[in-house]
Parts: C-alpha cells; structure tokens; sequence
C-alpha cells in the first residue's frame, strides 16, 4: 500500500480511488461512523473485526453477541442487517439486467448473498430465457443441515411454467465447505437428463459454501 493510500481517512481514500481499495477494517468503519470515547472508529473497527474473527462472523453474529461488544447495539445491528439485505436485492436486480453468462461473478456474489448464512441446505434455481437473462431465482427444496431432497421433474416442471431456456442450480453446503459430493454431481445429472427432454439446458451448478464456492461449469462437469 502506498503512503498516500494509508494516510487516508476511509471516506477520502474511497473517493480518490475507489470502494475496492478499503480494507474491512475502513469499510466498517464507514459504516460505524463514530468511534468510542477510548477507541477511534478505526481501532474500534479492527478490534471488533479481531473479536469476532472476520467480517463474515461479525456480519452473522447473533442479535445477543453483536450487541455484548462495547461501542455496538441494537441500532447499529438493525443497520447492518438492512445492508446487507439491500446489498442482495441490488446484487439480484443487477443479475435480471445482464447476461448470467457475461457476468458470472454478478450471479456468485448473489447466490452468496442469499445462502452462504443460512444453516439448512437450501436448493435454487435460476431460470434464463433464450438470452440467458434472469426470469426469476427461486428457493425450490429446503432440507436439513446436511442434505437437501430435490426432485428433478420438479425443477423441469417449473422450467416451462416460466419458459425458460436455460437454468443455474445452486445450493449451500452449511459446514462452510464448497467442495460438491458425488450425491452433488449425480443430482446435477439426473436434472440435465430430465431438462434434456424438454430442450431446457443446464449451463452451471455452483455450491456456495462460507466464503468460497464451486461451479460446475467452472470444472468441465457440465456437458
């Protein structure tokens, strides 16, 4: 980093050189806007990001632990979580406007936003037009912590209830591990062969786990 990139305050780096360039630590920041009476808000933000472990704990703590940190509250967990839910809608109105295909890391991001916290392992599906636009993302099977029961027919049945052309699965692995299991991959193939009948075409699976995820496509394993 260079000497005028770290003697920047938060605000002022993110205009001279844009939001990626902040680390956690002065995104929090921004978003805390006020230290303590001992800490300033930057110390406040790295003590609180060493306390938890990481952004992504901080963000999934508990209403109860979130407020046990001095400097936080209700206020400020309210906040965070309508941030994070307006980070997901913007993420799901960007995707409908570009193509899923141009734009993988638009339909990643996304999908991490929707499932990466949840503890049960949640099954969606994309459905594309001929385009591969979005014509909508639905949560189709709920499962357990562990696995999830999907049924093939049913992802095709609702394939041509919305026209589509093409579809991206997904799911989340709770664990935090993304690496697909061989259950994974024979799902994934039962549907294309279903979808096949249909001419509906699978282009990507991708399992999202905490902080990381696997595409099929990505891999070779979609024919």
């Amino acid at each position: 980093m260079s000497l005028e990139h770290s003697q920047l305050m938060p605000r002022e780096k993110l205009l001279k050189f844009g939001v990626e360039t902040l680390s956690d630590a002065e995104l929090l920041a921004l978003f805390l806007r006020t230290g303590t009476h001992n800490s300033p808000v930057l110390e406040l933000s790295q003590n609180l990001l060493n306390d938890f472990g990481s952004l992504y704990n901080l963000i999934n703590a508990s209403h109860r632990d979130f407020c046990q940190k001095h400097g936080l509250g209700t206020a400020k967990y309210t906040q965070l979580k309508a941030v994070v839910e307006l980070s997901s809608r913007y993420l799901k109105v960007k995707m409908t406007h570009e193509n899923s295909l141009s734009s993988p890391s638009v339909t990643h991001h996304y999908l991490a936003s929707r499932l990466a916290n949840k503890d049960r392992e949640i099954f969606m599906v994309i459905f594309l037009d001929n385009q591969h636009h979005v014509i909508s993302s639905e949560e189709m099977f709920v499962g357990t912590y562990n696995c999830v029961e999907v049924h093939p027919r049913e992802v095709a049945r609702r394939a041509l209830q919305h026209n589509a052309a093409a579809l991206i699965l997904a799911h989340n692995h709770p664990s935090g591990m993304a690496e697909p299991s061989q259950t994974d991959r024979h799902l994934t193939q039962k549907i294309e062969e279903v979808c096949e009948l249909i001419d509906v075409r699978v282009i990507d699976h991708i399992v999202i786990g905490k902080g990381e995820y696997v595409s099929f496509a990505e891999r070779g394993w979609i024919s």
